[in-house]
C-alpha cells in the first residue's frame, strides 16, 4: 500500500475507453466453458470477517482520534487520507478503515519527523521531488476543478442513449448443460434424455461440474463470443427446448446442452455503467483540453530523436490525472 499525492474521485474499476457493451459484461463462473477467465481482484481485508464489520455508531468527522506533534488528526482527516493511500480501503467499516490510516499516517509522521531532524528537507534531491509533486497536485486538481466536476448526471444519461441506439442487434441463448469426462457418458446421458428424463435433474445427477447440484446445469444467458468455440456453436445451433442428439467436445470435457431461451441481448442497465460513462466523457474531455493547453506552452526538444518520438500521437488508454495503473497498485 502506497501514500501518494491528493488523488481525483475517479474509480479505474472501469477500463476507459472500452465499449459500453464490455463495460457490462459479467464476470465468467468457474467450472463453466467461458472463453476467458476472470480478472484478478485486489487483495485487500475482508470486510465481513473484520470484528468491525458489526453494526457501527456513526461518528462525528470532528472526533479526534489521535493528537500527533501537538495537533489533532480528526475522523475526518483520516476519510480524507484514505482515498489517497488506496481507494480499495473504502470497501472496510468505517473504524476499522480509520484505524488502518492512522496507523499509516503515525508511521509516515515517525519517519519524516526523522527526516526533518536530519534535515533531508534541505537536500537538492527533496527539492527536486517536492516541486513534482506540486505539480503533479496542481495537475490533478485542475483536472478535477475544470473536466471532472463540469460532467452532468445529465451528460452522462445522454452518452448512455447514444451508446445504446448504436449496439448492434445481437442474439443470445439461456442454455443447461451436462458436463463429463468421457463420450461415452455423454451418450448415455443423451440415450436418458430420449427417454424422458428431465435434463436438470440429469444435470444435478451426473454433471461434474460442481455448482450443476444446486443449478442444474443452468449457465445463463450468454451471446457470441463468450463461451468456448464448440460450446457455443452447438448452442446456437438449437432451438428453444432441443438438446444435442451427439455429445460435444471442449477442452473442459463432454457436454450435452440444451437451450431454454432465446432472446435479443439486453443493454446494460444505467446503474452498472454510469460510472464507465462518466469515466470515458472525461477522458474525451481530457484529450481535446490537453491539446488546447498544449499548444500554449513553450517546449523545445534539442534532440531530433525525441522531437520525432513526441510528435507520434498519444495513446488514449494511459492514467487520468490522479489515478494509477495495476501494475502500480500491486
Amino acid at each position: 500500500m502506497k501514500f501518494i499525492p491528493t488523488t481525483l474521485l475517479l474509480s479505474s474499476a472501469l477500463l476507459l475507453g472500452t465499449s459500453l457493451s464490455s463495460l457490462a459484461q459479467n464476470t465468467p463462473q468457474p467450472d463453466t466453458p467461458n472463453a476467458a477467465a476472470p480478472a484478478a481482484q485486489p487483495k485487500l481485508p475482508d470486510p465481513l470477517s473484520a470484528p468491525a464489520a458489526q453494526a457501527e455508531k456513526p461518528v462525528d468527522p470532528s472526533h479526534v482520534m489521535a493528537v500527533v506533534d501537538g495537533k489533532d488528526v480528526t475522523a475526518g482527516d483520516l476519510d480524507a487520507m484514505a482515498n489517497d493511500i488506496d481507494p480499495g480501503l473504502a470497501r472496510l467499516p468505517d473504524q476499522q478503515r480509520r484505524i488502518t490510516v492512522l496507523k499509516i499516517y503515525v508511521d509516515m509522521k515517525t519517519l519524516s519527523d526523522s527526516a526533518l531532524k536530519d534535515g533531508l528537507d534541505k537536500t537538492p534531491e527533496y527539492e527536486k521531488r517536492m516541486a513534482i509533486m506540486r505539480d503533479n497536485v496542481l495537475q490533478q486538481l485542475y483536472f478535477k476543478n475544470s473536466i471532472v466536476d463540469k460532467i452532468t448526471d445529465d451528460d452522462v444519461k445522454a452518452r448512455y442513449e447514444k451508446e445504446i441506439a448504436g449496439l448492434p442487434k445481437e442474439q443470445e441463448v439461456r442454455a443447461r448443460h451436462i458436463l463429463v469426462k468421457t463420450k461415452k457418458e455423454a451418450e448415455d446421458i443423451i440415450k436418458s434424455l430420449n427417454k424422458g428424463a428431465k435434463f436438470d435433474d440429469l444435470a444435478k445427477a451426473k454433471s461434474s461440474e460442481k455448482s450443476a447440484a444446486t443449478t442444474g446445469g443452468d449457465v445463463g444467458y450468454f451471446s457470441r463470443g463468450q463461451m468456448v468455440k464448440p460450446f457455443e456453436d452447438a448452442a446456437f445451433a438449437l432451438k428453444v427446448g432441443e438438446y444435442t442428439k451427439t455429445p460435444v467436445e471442449s477442452p473442459f470435457g463432454w457436454h450435452v446442452i440444451k437451450v431454454e431461451d432465446r432472446r435479443e441481448k439486453q443493454p446494460p442497465a444505467f446503474a452498472d455503467v454510469k460510472d464507465g460513462i462518466r469515466n470515458m466523457i472525461a477522458r474525451e474531455r481530457y484529450v481535446k483540453l490537453i491539446g488546447e493547453l498544449r499548444g500554449k506552452m513553450d517546449v523545445k526538444y534539442p534532440d531530433e530523436n525525441v522531437a520525432k518520438l513526441m510528435q507520434q500521437p498519444d495513446s488514449d488508454t494511459g492514467d487520468l490525472p490522479g489515478e494509477q495503473s495495476d501494475e502500480e497498485d500491486q
